[in-house]
């Protein structure tokens, strides 16, 4: 693959690709190396691309791969958990609102606190927009499985969440 198309795929996924890894590894530094892996990778093979139907779906497969294999490799799940405990990365703009942004930190700490696995279908169903069917085939999982972890990283954060809506609720 050379300049054109592979600055084409960068320019088209690279910003969904960090975010959905950003969810998987919680770390910025290790987020950014997977991001360049990624695109290492199909710049020195490009056939890797040949025959593919769905590009963003591949794309968030070898992302996935990717972040799978640093976690193995680095330990990166171990340092994450105790990154979590100690802060936690914002995945949202900041909001003016001062209500709106402190939901938007306890969602962020909310989501860190799931499982890597529920993690990952949960952004990639709110946040990337995918069904059910293109999240099994994007991880490699059963599709019943993509539903379950959905649900049960949902219940999860409604739990976690609840006490904060009603706080906010009653303040209304």
């Amino acid at each position: 693959m050379r300049g054109p198309a592979l600055e084409r795929l960068y320019d088209e996924h690279a910003q969904s690709l960090y975010a959905f890894l950003l969810h998987l590894t919680r770390d910025e530094a290790d987020t950014r190396d997977l991001l360049q892996e990624v695109f290492i990778k199909l710049a020195r093979h490009p056939e890797l691309l040949d025959g593919v139907r769905d590009e963003r779906a591949f794309l968030i497969r070898l992302a996935h791969n990717a972040a799978i294999d640093g976690m193995r490799r680095r330990g990166v799940r171990e340092r994450a958990r105790d990154n979590c405990a100690r802060e936690t990365v914002s995945l949202f703009a900041p909001a003016p609102d001062p209500d709106t942004e402190i939901f938007r930190e306890e969602l962020s700490r909310a989501l860190a606190e799931l499982p890597p696995e529920q993690r990952a279908v949960v952004h990639l169903k709110l946040w990337a927009g995918l069904t059910f069917e293109e999240i099994a085939d994007t991880l490699e999982i059963p599709l019943n499985t993509a539903a379950s972890r959905y649900r049960y990283g949902l219940d999860k954060l409604r739990e976690r969440l609840r006490p904060l809506y009603e706080e906010m609720k009653k303040a209304e």
